[in-house]
């Protein structure tokens, strides 16, 4: 019987939820220096096109005092020519100034997406296998195009709310005050009330957001993992369960959206309800001046103009601090990233490794990878250089652990692991994998041809390496098979190939890095007899006079290995 969904648990994983308490203007100085500042030109560019479309939207409103007293009252004929003419000047203006500025911050916002998208990889790169261990792949991939976007948006929004509809408003408010101070500020009352009943929505935005990103993420790993273990859940029948799974997150997104947008959309009554009593005001003490003459129809309609033209930015401002609290969660998440540690950070400062024999000593190595379950308990043993040792035990032992530790994709609680008596976590990282080839039981393609998977063992090897690491790993005997022959495309985790394949193309990418040190994980353990002979031979050329660990469960893999360590539960039980 399949778990119901509301009892799964899932693996930890690190904690990509924003801190929402994140002081919002240090974040967004923080923000315009680190992201906005390479694009300075560019946004002063854009801020001109801005201030030219804030003028040419409070001149209309400052217009229609001419055009009424002028043409309707005066009946002056040439007013109206010069008054059309100057119209059509000014919405023309309008509209370059707003495609200027629409493609300026397009492109300033391409840019920054790929700014963001590049510094989170970076910095993901920098990560350790712990921080993998822990994150589910499709987290990392909500996470890059969420964050990308909420940081360009938050930039973007500023210059055009604060740029445009700021610096529109005050045109407009000008006008206003320039034709009736007393109608204007009576006109204005309406603002604060409607900042103070936006704030109030604020706090639910952030809360909002937070759970929106979770379900997304939810998404978009019930997609991968349904196309990953499409088999799993065929041969499982596991349908039915991977649909509740993702009708469960896709109904929590939604109504996550709709939450925001109901939330964000309730400014809108709130700000009708308070410009209709800022209108009837207009109307009422307005009609009250134009009648009893205090002030003249020309200067009447320039106010109502200028109101009702400062009513959509002053709309779109009072959603301003919403849209922008929404944007700042992705943003919030960048930082909280960015600001984390680097498991591997750079270390090109320390020596690296120089290989003589290429002997590996561990010295009482223990490791744990949670405290409470130690995996290795004080450990020691030689690997000789130049020698073939196997590493044999049940499954769960520590063989596979000892590989990593020997890669530093762990780091030892206690004890030192030595090659050539040198002490790798005294070593670049770097200089100590390129001195390693690796080959392990779950084989890894990328997407790509077999000639590029295979090259990635030494991106700068020639043409006649390639094929020689090909012959020796016997992928030539499968690769005439295919039209494209070594272009042939590997698909999706090298899913267009056969277990046996993959291990081979995995196998002429490590003999082509032609390392000192080679680390065999069950390398053949997905070949059939036929092949697996093909590439042992291979294997023994590439191993002659290199060091050589191997993990084995089978007799006939360390049949011939000089030298054998057995172990169990963490611990040495012999060496011979």
């Amino acid at each position: 019987m399949l778990p119901r969904l509301s009892n799964l648990r899932e693996a930890p994983r690190w904690n990509t939820t924003p801190r929402m308490n994140r002081p919002i203007l240090p974040t967004l100085r923080r923000l315009a220096r680190e992201e906005a500042g390479p694009h300075r030109a560019s946004y002063f560019a854009a801020l001109a096109f801005v201030i030219t479309i804030a003028v040419t939207t409070a001149l209309p409103a400052w217009l229609m005092k001419d055009v009424i007293n002028r043409i309707f009252v005066d009946k002056n004929e040439a007013a109206t020519w010069w008054l059309g003419a100057a119209i059509i000047v000014i919405f023309t203006v309008k509209g370059l100034a707003t495609y200027g500025q629409q493609v300026t911050l397009s492109a300033i916002g391409n840019r920054i997406v790929a700014s963001v998208q590049m510094r989170m990889f970076n910095h993901l790169l920098e990560q350790g296998q712990p921080f993998f261990a822990q994150s589910h792949s499709t987290q990392l991939i909500a996470q890059q195009s969420f964050i990308a976007n909420c940081a360009r948006d938050a930039l973007n929004l500023i210059i055009t709310a604060m740029g445009r509809d700021v610096l529109s408003l005050i045109g407009l408010v000008a006008v206003m005050f320039f034709n009736d101070p007393v109608m204007a500020a009576g006109a204005l009352v309406v603002m604060p009330v409607a900042l103070v009943g936006v704030r109030s929505l604020i706090r639910r935005v952030k809360k909002i957001v937070t759970r929106e990103f979770a379900s997304l993420k939810d998404i978009m790993r019930t997609i991968s993992e349904t196309a990953q273990g499409i088999k799993v859940v065929k041969a499982f029948q596991l349908e039915d369960y991977m649909r509740l799974r993702m009708q469960k997150s896709v109904g929590d997104f939604t109504r996550a959206a709709l939450r925001i947008n109901r939330i964000s959309a309730r400014s809108a009554p709130m700000m009708e309800t308070l410009g209709g009593f800022a209108v009837a005001f207009v109307v009422v003490y307005g009609g009250y001046r134009v009648i009893n003459g205090g002030q003249t129809q020309g200067a009447y309609f320039s106010f109502i103009a200028s109101m009702l033209w400062a009513y959509e930015p002053a709309k779109r401002l009072a959603k301003f601090n919403i849209d922008l609290n929404a944007h700042m969660a992705g943003v919030n998440m960048m930082y909280d990233f960015l600001d984390s540690g680097a498991a591997e950070s750079d270390d090109s400062s320390k020596p690296p490794l120089v290989i003589s024999k290429g002997e590996i000593t561990f010295e009482n190595v223990s490791f744990a990878y949670r405290p409470e379950d130690p995996v290795l308990d004080k450990i020691s043993f030689i690997a000789q250089g130049g020698r073939n040792t196997a590493l044999i035990g049940p499954s769960g032992s520590g063989k596979t652990t000892i590989f990593s530790l020997i890669q530093r994709f762990y780091i030892p609680v206690s004890g030192r692991i030595l090659i050539d008596g040198q002490d790798i976590s005294a070593l670049t990282r770097a200089s100590l994998r390129h001195n390693i080839a690796t080959v392990s039981q779950d084989t890894f393609l990328f997407q790509g041809t077999i000639r590029e998977n295979i090259a990635l063992g030494r991106p700068d090897a020639s043409e006649a390496e390639i094929i020689a690491a090909c012959k020796a790993a016997h992928v030539d005997d499968f690769v005439s098979e295919f039209a494209e022959g070594y272009e042939a495309a590997v698909g999706e985790h090298g899913h267009a190939l056969s277990g046996g394949q993959r291990q081979r193309v995995a196998i002429a990418r490590a003999i082509l890095k032609d390392a000192p040190i080679v680390l065999l994980d069950e390398a053949t353990s997905a070949l059939d007899t036929t092949s697996e002979l093909f590439v042992r031979e291979g294997l023994q050329t590439l191993c002659a006079g290199r060091t050589v660990l191997l993990i084995a469960h089978r007799k006939e893999t360390y049949a011939h290995a000089d030298d054998i360590i057995a172990i169990d539960s963490g611990r040495i039980l012999q060496a011979a």
